[in-house]
């Protein structure tokens, strides 16, 4: 089956290897008008950005353990943008009462051969997919609120179809390592955010069901 996307966070930025610290949640559709309004009030005061991106999956299978997996994306809406490729590590043990998920984040931009590129060092494409949706920031904080939909013929982003009734809400920072408290910032951030949404600390591995 099908491995849900880890994150969508959209193809801005070009950090090069950073920690990200993760929240996640989700609100139903008929709810996004509610919580775009109270993130209009929270965040910096400047209009959200859109975007529709195409994020394709790849797995390079080792002899033992689990896959590689790079993540190419692209934007829909500005398509002589560079690509970007991603990787995320995994989740750090630690501290269990930090308030987020903490991985290491490398986020390079790229050609837009990449697909071939990944083919040629013998990557596997596993899944695609098209996220769609809204970017808000708060200093540090981004929030992130997509609509995912799942590509019904490979390569072709005009034929999609939506994956839930909801909508994935993502708050994440991207920082060095060791500094923890932007995750209280976070939960703090968070708690303004409830009830519209409840944001948590998600480990990636546990929803590849």
């Amino acid at each position: 089956m099908e491995a849900p996307p880890v994150t969508v966070m959209p193809v801005t930025g070009g950090t090069i290897n950073m920690m990200e610290y993760l929240l996640q949640g989700s609100v139903l559709d008929q709810a996004l008008e509610s919580l775009l309004h109270r993130l209009r009030g929270l965040c910096d005061n400047m209009e959200p950005e859109t975007f529709t991106d195409h994020e394709l999956v790849y797995l390079l299978k080792g002899q033992q353990g689990n896959p590689f997996i790079l993540r190419a994306r692209r934007s829909l809406s500005h398509p002589t943008a560079p690509w970007h490729l991603r990787y995320l590590g995994q989740p750090e043990v630690g501290d269990k009462s930090r308030h987020a998920l903490v991985r290491n984040c490398v986020d390079v931009a790229a050609s837009h051969t990449l697909p071939e590129f990944l083919n040629e060092m013998g990557f596997r494409l596993d899944h695609e997919f098209v996220a769609t949706g809204h970017i808000f920031r708060k200093g540090a904080l981004k929030v992130v609120v997509s609509k995912l939909s799942r590509i019904l013929v490979p390569g072709n982003t005009e034929n999609t179809e939506r994956l839930s009734l909801s909508y994935l809400v993502e708050l994440s920072v991207l920082a060095s390592a060791g500094q923890d408290n932007v995750s209280e910032d976070m939960r703090s951030f968070a708690e303004q955010l409830k009830p519209l949404v409840h944001l948590e600390k998600i480990d990636p591995s546990k929803q590849r069901h």
